[in-house]
């Protein structure tokens, strides 16, 4: 385990003054380096003590559980949000003052922008007083404008970072649970939906705390502002009011409806990334069933579903935001006709005055109040999700592990009576299953190696110190004993060599060794082995046995739990266990002298506790990599040295500069073609040119109704009155005009780019699915499984939204400073260097902002990977008792994508405040320069100047911001493309096709073969050349590293081969993918299960009638089993398929191959981690069912092999020998002799004796066989039988 603990550069705000707080000065340094350079890791602070992830968890841990206990007596279910409020209210509402004082000044200003426009109305050159009185308006306007841009930052920095608080506290806690959950848990649950909380459902958290003030901030500024339009115009603006209050309900129902979609849509998204987690993690055995199109229908089925609910939720979206940009004009409109219409006179005081003050309270009523609803709605889901989480059960450990004298250590067991899908010894023993009667007692510290070996991602060193301190001799004795020494001096970088995630590039005899080296090492008083010998070959297993479990730890209590019955002598103690009892107890001479024959124990598939393993650990990950010799000595003088295959990735990649106008283009053309796109361009401006339009001929109204008055005034007797239904025809027209489009753009804005993420979507899935095997070797689940849930999230949701809202703020700006420039021509002159300035500030920021937004990306994909580890091994993590060690793993992990996260937030604020400073002074100039230039203007100009002018502020900093966000949130496109063109593996399908009976025989040919798994990679096949032939049977045997398992990856072309692979006379490189994969069946040694029903695992392609399944499943006797599910081959299978043990799970996947009928079976020692009855029983029904198949088995076990046709010997990528087992085993300089001869004397003597029998009876088979055919001459002849058979064969 690598520890994260970094020593990064202190937190300038702690020591920052009032006025850098204020205006975020304290991050100038950092603008600085990264102006001049690419920012990294080191270049972030270290997150403040009050925002640790440490800290933040266990105060609101200390709150759930306080309202866990007291729910308990009140007997009511727990609350997670009483919790929640509990445990912030007070610095929450305390931020609520810096927004109560805005929103004051929000109503101040309009009254002040009135008043001035009033001087306008009445203007007097004449009147000095008046002047000043204006003057003292204008100032009151900027410095209003000033104090509501720091007040606005202010708060929204602080809510950002409560927010930000309360998630890491939750994802705290929702790591500490998982580390708690027992079995049953595990099974309600599932790592995708885990995932998916700490992905999607915290984030809701950040969303709330931004508007959750607003609830009660809008009906009071509501309510504030009705009076005082009351009392400007009277009962007319109530009229507008009520327009905006009827808004209110309808958007509220607009939040409820999307709540609803969002929990509908938040189920189909746990269940799309739980489906991808599996794709991921079995994809090597889905490759070589040739199995990717039933997953892909699986998954766009799922994605399909997922985007009716999403596009659903961006129409409500769309209408929400169209009605909060057109409800402006509606407002302005009823109360316009109210006014008029009632007999009073259009002024632009009045008029702007209430324009203003609509504006003020628009935001809040029809944006912030609705998104406040919108998200407590969200926010109430996500709550409900994570609190049935923590509710849980969890696992309660009753072993003591207290220290005891040396002799007392114990494990005592009486009437233990567990309940699961099978009991599960060891795990009882660790507490991981609850029991429901009986007592375990242990006295001593327990450690455990789990049967299928896990593997932490970090140096080989980690993996064994495990957290202890390193210690030369004691850690020199382990590697020694664990046969991993060899192993060491091979590795480029020894033991600090990188693995990467699920151990990728070890064999699993080394992640097996590696595994009970970690166990070794812990130095613990009892020693719990869960059949650790069956993934390495006899000799290593006979190494580790004497060596280690009976060398090192010969002083120490060990149960042991094995298949190899070779080493039942050595034990001082065996217990048989059958169908979850213990059938017999005592030593081995005892039981022999009970009559209990070893050899024919029957005892239930797959021994409990490898149920256990792989139901806690889910890892199905196959290494099929050739890597080093595994061995602590060679047996080949002069073999060469095997470098490591596969290296793992380091950090995730990261692009620099700027999002080319290429990614914009694709992102657009995924969703539209150019048709389309051309209309949303005419849409949006024909929108926006209405909208300013509308507010131009209502000044041009108010202008022409003064003109009227003074000139009625100045006539006296001759009253004029303007052509009302002129003039209210043409406002009524560009009012609906405006609407009409303010709708219609938004939804094909949101259609396009929700179906653009549709597009891109399926694009990554279907690149990852055609992507050779080796990338999800150098690339861990977390971070494939990243860009599935963060990044398409944001291309889902938050990117369309944030598109949207940018071009309308965007279109909106443009109008403003147009509107400001047909006024006051003269004001662009200080626009231009106004303009500058924002455009350096914007270049300077984004150079920065890029690369923080980036590393909050690459910080984030470790806190899914490391999850995503500790669920894989989350047994051997409670059986070391680490939890602690990997909570803090978790906390500095969280704590360095803080860092990131508050550098984003907090360097937002610096541009936001920085650019509503240039607004300030914009506005400020505009203020000043009506008044300066006051002879000539119009108050309906002055009003409409103005009255935009101030909208600008706040305004215009957002939609800077919203474009540096969607240049940010396009770095997840950029992640999605990258996926999405990833390099491809050859076609599934060619235009050669074979016949649909080939192959017919069966005989495969290599022919100076090479092969590596990548182009960088190291050849692990050298020239390699051999013939297979029709229904022969051949065992491959070898060293771990030898190149047994990539003997199979050539042949399934999981990486192109070089040389000439020929299958009945077809060129396999010639053929497609699938062409060639799905007419071959394999049995992988790590049985692949997928959530699904029973039969979709058996038959995806649905090609096979019930029969042909139930007669499979019989064949396997798997039938009964099957039978007795609640639903029958329509089962649903829970994540990795762990409703069955291992060993049923591999009687499923031999069930598989029988209904293929293929000619070329493929065995990649699927026996080892089974027991002997289920061996014999896969072994039998190989012999029975495939007898007129090409068999090649893979195997450690070498009696499963010893009655093959021929032998394979491997050895570093080439081949050693191959011959019948007899004729290897006359050769006594042999590679094959020796590893016979280290089985034992009593399994060797066996062994020769099977390969005899086996010998003689193919002699025999091939005598009748000649016989048969008249063939006698060449017996009479003197020629040797087996010689006249090795002719035939040839």
């Amino acid at each position: 385990m690598e520890t994260l603990r970094r020593e990064g550069k202190d937190n300038p705000l702690a020591s920052a003054n009032l006025l850098s707080k204020i205006f975020f000065c304290w991050l100038n340094p950092l603008f600085k380096v990264g102006y001049k350079k690419k920012l990294d890791e080191d270049d972030m602070y270290k997150v403040l003590p009050e925002d640790a992830s440490e800290r933040l968890g266990n105060e609101l841990q200390w709150y759930w559980n306080a309202e866990v206990q007291q729910a308990a007596k009140d007997l009511r279910p727990p609350s997670l949000t009483k919790a929640l409020v509990t445990c912030y209210w007070r610095s929450y509402s305390l931020i609520g003052i810096y927004i109560f004082i805005e929103e004051v000044l929000k109503v101040i200003q309009p009254v002040l922008l009135g008043k001035m426009i009033e001087y306008f109305e009445s203007h007097d050159p004449t009147d000095d007083a008046a002047i000043y009185e204006a003057y003292s308006y204008a100032t009151g306007i900027s410095l209003s404008t000033i104090a509501i841009t720091v007040l606005h930052h202010l708060y929204f920095y602080h809510v950002q970072r409560a927010g930000m608080k309360i998630r890491v506290a939750m994802c705290h806690m929702i790591y500490r649970k998982a580390l708690c959950l027992n079995s049953k848990a595990l099974a309600k649950t599932t790592t995708g939906q885990i995932v998916n909380l700490l992905s999607n459902d915290v984030n809701k958290f950040d969303e709330i705390t931004l508007y959750l003030h607003f609830l009660w901030i809008g009906p009071l500024q509501a309510a504030t502002v009705t009076l005082l339009l009351f009392y400007i115009i009277g009962p007319s603006g109530l009229a507008g009011m009520a327009v905006l209050f009827i808004l209110m309900p309808v958007q509220a129902i607009f939040g409820r409806l999307f709540s609803t979609l969002r929990a509908e849509t938040a189920v189909l998204t746990d269940d799309r990334i739980r489906t991808m987690n599996e794709v991921i993690t079995g994809i090597r055995v889905i490759k070589m069933y040739g199995w990717e199109k039933p997953f892909a229908a699986l998954v766009d089925e799922v994605r399909r579903l997922e985007i009716l609910k999403i596009m659903k939720s961006s129409y409500l979206r769309g209408l929400n935001m169209a009605s909060f940009f057109v409800s402006s004009k509606i407002i302005i409109f009823i109360t316009v006709c109210v006014f008029v219409l009632t007999g009073n006179m259009l002024s632009a005081s009045i008029v702007f005055m209430a324009v203003a003050l609509y504006g003020a309270v628009r935001l809040t009523i029809t944006l912030f109040f609705p998104f406040a609803i919108e998200k407590v709605s969200e926010s109430l889901i996500s709550i409900r999700r994570i609190k049935t989480f923590l509710l849980l059960d969890e696992v309660v450990p009753h072993y003591l592990g207290l220290p005891v004298a040396e002799k007392e250590y114990m494990v005592k067991i009486e009437d233990l009576k567990c309940y699961w899908d099978k009991s599960s010894l060891l795990s009882a023993i660790l507490g991981e299953l609850s029991q429901e009667s009986g007592v375990v007692k242990v006295k001593g510290e327990l450690t455990y190696t789990s049967q299928q070996p896990w593997i932490l991602p970090g140096t080989i060193r980690s993996n064994i110190l495990f957290g202890k301190e390193l210690n030369p001799q004691k850690y020199d004795r382990v590697l020694g004993a664990c046969a991993l020494k060899r192993d060491m001096e091979l590795l480029p970088g020894g033991d600090l060599a990188m693995v990467g995630d699920r151990g990728a590039n070890l064999s699993g005899g080394q992640k097996a060794r590696v595994s009970l080296a970690r166990a070794v090492y812990q130095d613990a008083d009892i020693y719990l082995l869960d059949d650790p010998l069956s993934a390495v070959d006899a000799e290593v297993g006979r190494h580790l046995f004497e060596e280690c479990i009976c060398g090192l730890l010969r002083k120490k209590p060990r149960i042991l739990v094995t298949h190899q019955l070779q080493y039942l002598k050595a034990a001082d103690q065996i217990v048989v266990l059958k169908e979850g009892q213990m059938v017999a107890r005592g030593t081995y001479n005892e039981l022999q002298g009970s009559g209990l024959d070893f050899t024919t124990l029957k005892e239930e598939e797959d021994k409990e506790e490898e149920e256990t393993c792989a139901m806690s650990l889910s890892d199905n990950s196959k290494s099929s990599m050739s890597s080093l010799s595994s061995s602590q000595y060679s047996l080949i003088e002069g073999a060469e040295p095997l470098p490591a295959v596969v290296q793992p990735a380091g950090e995730e990649s990261r692009s620099d500069g700027n999002i080319g106008l290429r990614m914009y283009v694709k992102f657009f053309r995924a969703g539209a073609n150019f048709l389309l796109l051309l209309v949303l361009i005419l849409l949006n401006a024909l929108a926006h040119i209405t909208f300013v339009l509308q507010d131009w001929w209502l000044a041009c109204w108010a202008s022409e109704q003064k003109r009227v008055n003074v000139t009625e005034h100045l006539n006296g007797s001759f009253p004029l009155q303007l052509d009302l239904d002129l003039y209210l025809g043409v406002y009524a027209g560009l009012t609906a005009t405006s609407v009409l489009f303010g709708f219609l753009r938004c939804l094909v804005f949101f259609n396009v780019l929700v179906s653009s993420a549709q597009t891109l979507h399926n694009s990554m899935f279907h690149a990852i699915l055609r992507t050779p095997v080796h990338f999800f070797d150098v690339n861990p689940i977390g971070r494939i499984l990243n860009r599935f849930s963060k990044d398409i999230g944001y291309l889902d949701s938050l990117l369309p939204w944030t598109f949207v809202d940018f071009t309308q703020v965007f279109l909106q700006v443009i109008g403003v400073i147009a509107v400001a420039a047909v006024i006051i021509p003269w004001i662009l002159i200080p626009v231009v260097p106004l303009l500058a300035v924002f455009l350096i500030l914007r270049c300077y920021f984004l150079k920065t902002s890029r690369d923080i937004k980036r590393l909050e990306s690459t910080t984030r994909s470790p806190v899914f990977s490391h999850l995503s580890s500790s669920l894989q091994g989350l047994s051997t993590i409670r059986a070391f008792k680490v939890q602690q060690r990997f909570q803090q793993m978790f906390d500095d992990y969280q704590d360095l994508h803080s860092e990131a996260w508050f550098l984003f937030l907090t360097t937002s604020r610096w541009f936001a405040v920085r650019l509503d400073g240039i607004c300030s002074v914009f506005v400020t100039i505009t203020a000043f320069g009506c008044l300066y230039l006051r002879d000539g203007l119009d108050p309906g100009a002055v009003g409409l100047a103005l009255s935009y002018a101030v909208t600008l502020t706040g305004m215009f900093q957002w939609g800077v911001r919203q474009s540096a966000e969607i240049e940010n949130m396009m770095t997840s496109v950029e992640r999605i493309v990258e996926y999405a063109e990833l390099e491809s593996e050859a076609p599934w399908e060619t235009d050669k096709q074979p016949p649909p009976d080939w192959p017919k025989t069966g005989s495969i040919t290599f022919d100076r073969v090479n092969f590596s798994y990548s182009a960088s990679e190291p050849l692990v096949l050298k020239n390699l050349t051999v013939v297979f032939t029709p229904r022969e049977k051949v065992g491959i045997v070898g060293r771990t590293g030898a190149g047994k398992s990539s003997l199979i990856s050539a042949l399934f072309r999981l990486a192109e081969p070089e040389g000439r692979i020929m299958i009945d006379g077809f060129l396999t490189s010639e053929i497609g993918l699938h062409t060639l994969r799905q007419k071959m069946s394999i049995i992988p040694q790590d049985p692949v299960l997928f959530t699904g029903s029973v039969r979709k695992n058996l038959d995806p392609f649905r090609q096979h009638t019930d029969e042909d399944l139930w007669n499979a499943l019989q064949e396997v006797q798997m039938k009964a089993v099957v039978e007795d599910l609640p639903n029958k081959l329509e089962t649903v299978l829970t994540e990795s398929g762990s409703n069955f043990s291992m060993g049923q799970r591999q009687l499923v996947c031999l069930a598989r191959s029988i209904l293929q009928k293929n000619r070329i079976l493929i065995i990649d020692e699927a026996t080892a981690n089974v027991d002997p009855r289920t061996d014999i029983l896969i072994q039998q029904t190989i012999r029975d069912k495939f007898q007129d198949c090409t068999v090649l088995t893979i195997a450690h076990r070498l009696n499963t092999i010893i009655d093959c046709d021929r032998i394979l010997v491997l050895a570093a990528g080439r081949i050693q020998e191959y011959d019948q087992p007899y004729v290897l085993l006359q050769n006594q300089d042999g590679l094959f002799y020796q590893m016979v001869q280290q089985t034992g004397r009593a399994e060797a003597a066996s062994l020769l004796h099977t390969a005899k029998q086996s010998y003689h009876q193919c002699a025999v088979r091939w005598e009748c066989w000649l016989r048969l055919r008249g063939w006698t001459r060449a017996l009479s002849a003197g020629v040797s039988l087996m010689d006249a058979t090795m002719e035939q064969k040839t």
